[in-house]
């Protein structure tokens, strides 16, 4: 296993962060936003434009800007070459928030790779869509979205 973890932020966060060429970065912005900035010393990164959307009706064609098949398949060829590389690998997904789009990738990856999803009890609100449209290419894996009460669960628990 070459991506040795998977964690998912902000924008914000992600733009605040020093560069680390060990750790690849797949960046998710709105369509009506500017690519983020990020440090040069992140080597390996995806760009994604799409919204935190689903569409109403699966049967009708869809809109601009929502999350696609050739989206998904750059994100399993993004991953399929970092699992490649000859050294570990940290994967960071980031999206505005920080909340689902980012979610749903990151839980895919964890599902994909086996590498330990950081913070993933706070999962729960990936988009079910962009996890969707990921499992078209792998129909035998299972993406286990974390209940909210997990979550509820890790707030309450005393910190040692």
């Amino acid at each position: 296993m070459t991506i040795s973890r998977v964690c998912y932020t902000s924008r914000q966060l992600a733009e605040s962060l020093a560069g680390n060429p060990y750790m690849a970065v797949i960046s998710i912005t709105d369509p009506s936003t500017p690519p983020a900035r990020l440090d040069p010393m992140f080597r390996h990164v995806l760009r994604l434009s799409f919204f935190d959307a689903e569409p109403a009706d699966e049967y009708l064609p869809l809109l601009p800007g929502l999350f696609d098949l050739h989206m998904a398949r750059a994100i399993d060829t993004f991953i399929g070459k970092l699992q490649m590389a000859p050294f570990e690998m940290s994967v960071m997904v980031h999206c505005e928030y920080g909340i689902s789009r980012s979610a749903a990738v990151a839980l895919f990856i964890e599902a994909l790779t086996g590498a330990p999803l950081v913070a993933r009890e706070f999962a729960f609100a990936a988009n079910h869509w962009v996890i969707d449209r990921l499992l078209v290419l792998h129909p035998q894996l299972t993406v286990d979205i974390p209940l909210a009460s997990h979550a509820h669960e890790r707030r309450q628990a005393n910190r040692d």
